[in-house]
């Protein structure tokens, strides 16, 4: 519980990431946890199939696009930390949105009249803030200026949302 907090506290741009230590049972838990929570989520929003095979390839481009950060910094060494840092807080943002799947839910029952306005806001508070999370842990990680981890945290972003979704949609 220590060390999640310890992650958790990198969603709200506190400590860094490269001097947090999980174990490999820890990260592959974290992937899982993503997984099964992007699978629910998607699965929700389009045909479980679909869903799941968006999430896998959601993660293979996590996997990849944090591989290719890591050798060009020339910072393999700290693939677990970066790797669980980034997912943990993923997690995290994940389940807010699922959360406001379920307050767009309740809203559209109540018959609120700005419901979508309402959802669509928190969305992009939420995408802005997963960027704004990935930017710090990238610019932590490689001692970058923030110019610079900000295009990698977008970058990262499109890589592992915008690929798997146009690649789904073809």
């Amino acid at each position: 519980m220590y060390l999640l907090k310890k992650y958790l506290s990198l969603c709200w741009f506190k400590n860094n990431p490269i001097e947090l230590s999980p174990s490999k049972s820890f990260m592959w838990k974290a992937v899982i946890f993503y997984l099964i929570s992007g699978i629910i989520v998607e699965s929700l929003i389009a045909d479980p199939a679909d869903g799941t095979l968006e999430v896998s390839l959601r993660t293979v481009m996590a996997f990849s696009s944090i591989a290719t950060y890591l050798l060009v910094f020339k910072k393999w060494q700290y693939f677990h930390q970066l790797y669980t840092a980034i997912f943990i807080c993923e997690n995290f943002i994940m389940t807010l949105a699922t959360l406001t799947e379920g307050l767009y839910f309740w809203l559209v029952m109540k018959h609120y009249e700005y419901a979508e306005e309402v959802s669509i806001a928190i969305g992009v508070l939420l995408v802005g803030w997963y960027i704004a999370i990935v930017s710090y842990i990238l610019r932590q990680a490689f001692l970058t200026k923030m110019s610079v981890s900000v295009i990698l945290a977008f970058s990262y972003f499109v890589l592992t949302y915008g690929l798997p979704m146009l690649f789904m949609d073809i």
